[in-house]
């Protein structure tokens, strides 16, 4: 018998143990925090904007850029982009295919079509791919720094600037990551990002939009921040006048200030609080980066690239080094030797261009799929040319936010025991024979039963 716990062996981890919860737990939530919300809900500033303007100066400073503005969402953060730069229909915007669906999504609400690029071996936007999607058509470039990696901003500028496009940057997954030695979200004509509960800046439910450009920074707050869309806040632009007191996006992005008061927290301890974490992942990421098959998404500090929080912290899995086992059995032995005090799973994301939205969904009822409904090519066709990111595959790890060297090798220890006994795994990998390849449709509801 296999001394593997998924095969009958005795697991690393007894059941019910585990790592103290501090050593997890995030945001970390103090006292201070508490009374700044306190402060909010006694005196009914919800729908204020005083806290949330604070905020977003302080921001903008730490960012390092000129302006700041805070959304409800990441969502619409990233949509008010979008109409920044002046999206519209018939335009495309390209975006790499594995990504979470709010980074282009929306695409469709201007008319516009999402052209999907290539991954590179570190989960983010290939810039060898990236010209292959260039079009008279393209009007922007979506960068996501994937999981909190950076992207390759010199070549992806070169790139920009040479056909003339903006530069918007997802940073949802990046805070506080570095390219370098200068910050992402200060690369692109604008950054836009999730502050969402999961994510490494943690602020209940925020978004953030982040530019120097004056102009795009005023197209946004008309986009959906009607209270502020006003000559009290000296609107520059000429062209936004005539629209004062309404949100020209027809939509309503006003931050709540319950999460503007959380934001404030976290970014006072924000770099401090995310250098313990990057001291204990790399540890982590020290102890399994030898092993066949995993290749840590992390960056080389060294070269003054860093990756702010560890957002969703992962590995690349090349299953050809383990004899062809998949992603999905490997994931599910770590978790058996974890014995409920982890669970691995594989993929994160799955590649847009698999799922049937951006192929066939018609949000407006026109004569075509809306993805392609005011486009003069089939942008679908060129899907198949993204079939190299669906056979890159990923899986999780445990994220720690204090260097608990004790617990950090006992957990890495799980990983080491699959490889080493990775064998005895091959008999019965019912998904060995798909070779890697990530279906969107099916790994999706597969996520969402693991989710329940």
């Amino acid at each position: 018998m296999s001394n593997l716990a998924l095969l009958g062996g005795k697991p690393l981890f007894e059941k019910g143990q585990c790592a103290p919860v501090s050593d997890f737990k995030w945001p970390i939530i103090t006292e201070e925090d508490e009374q700044a919300v306190l402060d909010v809900v006694r005196n009914n500033k919800f729908s204020g904007t005083d806290i949330t303007i604070k905020f977003q100066d302080e921001f903008a400073k730490w960012q390092g850029r000129k302006y700041a503005l805070a959304f409800t969402n990441g969502t619409m953060s990233l949509t008010a982009a979008m109409f920044a730069i002046g999206l519209g229909v018939g335009d495309e915007i390209i975006c790499p295919t594995k990504t979470y669906w709010g980074s282009v999504s929306q695409a469709i609400n201007f008319g516009a079509s999402a052209v999907f690029c290539n991954i590179d071996e570190h989960l983010s936007l290939d810039p060898e791919d990236l010209e292959r999607c260039i079009t008279p058509k393209t009007k922007a470039i979506m960068v996501v720094h994937y999981l909190g990696y950076p992207c390759d901003m010199d070549k992806i500028m070169a790139i920009a600037n040479k056909h003339n496009l903006y530069v918007i940057e997802d940073c949802s997954h990046c805070h506080g990551s570095m390219y370098k030695g200068k910050k992402t979200g200060t690369f692109g004509h604008i950054a836009a990002m999730s502050m969402m509960s999961m994510k490494s800046f943690a602020a209940g439910e925020l978004g953030m939009f982040v530019t120097d450009d004056r102009k795009l920074y005023e197209r946004a707050i008309a986009f959906g921040h009607y209270e502020r869309n006003n000559a009290n806040y000296i609107i520059e632009s000429e062209d936004l006048k005539d629209y004062f007191h309404i949100g020209v996006g027809g939509c309503k992005g006003r931050a709540n200030q319950v999460s503007s008061a959380l934001a404030l927290g976290q970014l006072k301890y924000y770099d401090e609080r995310t250098a313990e974490i990057r001291k204990a992942m790399n540890y982590f990421f020290d102890l399994i980066e030898d092993l066949p098959g995993v290749y840590p998404v992390r960056t080389n500090e060294a070269e003054g690239s860093t990756m702010g929080g560890f957002y969703c912290a992962a590995a690349v899995y090349k299953r050809e080094e383990l004899g062809g086992l998949s992603s999905k059995r490997f994931c599910q032995a770590v978790s058996a030797e974890f014995n409920g005090a982890f669970t691995a799973w594989e993929g994160i994301n799955f590649c847009l261009h698999t799922h049937k939205f951006f192929k066939t969904f018609n949000l407006m009822n026109t004569e075509k799929p809306s993805r392609i409904a005011f486009s003069d090519r089939d942008v679908r066709v060129d899907d198949e040319k993204c079939a190299p990111s669906e056979y890159i595959e990923c899986f999780n790890v445990p994220r720690f936010v204090k260097f608990d060297k004790e617990w950090i090798e006992r957990y890495a220890a799980a990983y080491r025991k699959v490889c080493e006994n990775y064998q005895d795994l091959l008999e019965g990998d019912e998904d060995k024979t798909s070779g890697g390849r990530w279906h969107g449709m099916d790994n999706a509801a597969e996520q969402q039963k693991k989710a329940k």
